[in-house]
């Protein structure tokens, strides 16, 4: 019978998929491309969250089926490996390699354990640390690479359950804290750019530390305690000791040579992704200079051979399969046709007062995630439309940009909703479930959209953010 034969979650499967296909069959609006793209990127969204089989493979399948079904060229795959976020991560591997080859890895993580003895006291110094990297590496996928050494050392000395709220919190703070600054991603930067050459408006660097730190130190902290309460509870973690303890871990070490050469490298790179404005290297070339420099021969501190073999090649297919995914949403129109669904919408709420409005942007932003998965693209397709709304209604550009923005910032549902999440998704030593993701997500988007709503109506307002 058909029911000895496949299981429920495999009819259950099957079935989301039909109705999926039915659905997206009548829609208005939209071409056979677009539909194909639609149905394909479901699809590979549902298999993800509902099955075992390698997000990669899932990724890389439906780029071919896609191209198979003639919604898109064979270029979509060719093109996928030349994305700037495939080259930042080969680079982020490398340097995170010589960053734990020349020992500093080491370091910093002797200088948790003598001040870490519990689970929470380790979870809060590495909180800290990585809400503190977003004021200098300007990238939340550079920021993943760059801890995952660190990660991946902590959490060999941990529980089990430790380490499934630590590779889990991990990630979730590095998105979280995005918000605490401008150069915190590449989509602000956009954003800003777009503001002020459609509406002549601007947010400075310190207006935006203004606005956003708090309001990304709250959220940080609230998205902490929810991954842990969903896991397991206060008291216990409180009880069990986080780590091994080494009687003889020493208060001071001077630096060795490779620890200065790599403190050095990293050092100038962090400048030159600090600086990208002026230079106009983007963040990918900066990485792959500075991998460079530490594979050089003589100069170097670790060579070619480790750094290449450093590389996890099933997630660099997998980012490059993901990210063509979402560019082809864009390229076939389905970004553009959610923008007019999404500008209709707005319209109904013409005559509402400013902390609805606010509510609205927020919800519209914060769920784009789950159909343009590049953050960069939520920011090109959606911006532009919320600066020609704002000025439609009377309201003010800038406080709707960075309301957007703030929206935009929220990518924790799924995978491949953003790059840091899937570093840690497919590295066999941080793998998370991503059913797991998804049951924080729908826990986390209602207290994410609440916090912003708060904020707008009382911080926001009171220091000069303001729709109306």
């Amino acid at each position: 019978m058909l029911k000895d034969r496949f299981s429920a979650r495999t009819l259950a499967i099957i079935g989301a998929l039909f109705i999926f296909f039915l659905l997206i069959a009548f829609l208005d609006g939209v071409d056979y491309k677009a539909k194909v793209s639609i149905f394909i990127f479901f699809s590979a969204v549902t298999l993800w969250v509902s099955t075992k089989l390698p997000a990669g493979f899932i990724a890389l399948a439906s780029v071919v089926f896609i191209i198979l079904m003639k919604g898109a060229s064979p270029d979509l795959l060719y093109r996928s490996l030349s994305e700037e976020v495939v080259w930042l991560m080969v680079g982020a591997f490398i340097i995170g390699e010589a960053v734990a080859q020349s020992g500093l890895t080491g370091r910093f993580i002797k200088f948790i354990l003598r001040n870490s003895r519990t689970p929470g006291k380790l979870r809060r110094g590495m909180i800290s640390f990585l809400f503190a990297t977003v004021f200098f590496i300007p990238s939340t996928s550079a920021r993943a690479a760059m801890a995952r050494p660190v990660i991946i050392d902590l959490a060999k000395r941990l529980p089990v359950r430790e380490k499934k709220i630590l590779t889990i919190t991990v990630p979730t703070v590095i998105l979280m804290s995005t918000s605490a600054a401008l150069i915190g991603a590449g989509s602000h930067v956009i954003g800003v750019g777009l503001l002020e050459t459609a509406a002549g408006q601007s947010i400075s660097y310190i207006q935006w530390l203004m606005w956003g730190l708090p309001f990304a130190l709250i959220v940080t902290i609230v998205s902490a305690l929810v991954v842990k309460w969903m896991i397991r509870s206060e008291k216990e973690l409180g009880e069990i000791p986080a780590v091994p303890i080494e009687p003889h871990i020493p208060v001071k070490m001077p630096f060795t040579g490779a620890e200065i050469k790599t403190l050095l490298i990293v050092s100038l790179m962090i400048i030159g992704w600090m600086t990208e404005s002026f230079h106009g290297y983007d963040l990918a070339f900066v990485s792959m200079l500075g991998a460079l420099a530490l594979t050089m021969p003589n100069i170097g501190v670790i060579t070619w051979k480790q750094g290449i073999k450093a590389v996890s090649w099933n997630l660099i297919l997998f980012v490059a399969a993901a990210a063509a995914l979402g560019k082809i949403l864009v390229i076939n129109g389905v970004a553009d046709w959610m923008e007019g669904k999404i500008t209709g919408l707005l319209h109904l709420f013409s005559n509402a007062p400013d902390w609805i409005m606010a509510i609205v942007i927020l919800i519209i932003t914060v769920t784009s995630h789950l159909y343009i998965t590049s953050h960069t693209t939520r920011a090109i397709v959606l911006i532009p439309g919320m600066i020609l709304f704002s000025q439609s209604m009377g309201m003010n550009p800038s406080a709707a940009v960075f309301i957007s923005l703030i929206g935009m910032n929220y990518c924790i549902t799924f995978p491949v909703s953003s790059k840091a999440l899937l570093l840690f998704y497919e590295d066999n030593e941080l793998s998370y479930d991503a059913g797991i993701l998804a049951k924080l997500s729908a826990a986390l988007m209602p207290v994410y959209i609440t916090i912003a709503v708060i904020f707008y109506c009382t911080y926001w307002q009171w220091t000069g953010l303001s729709l109306y």
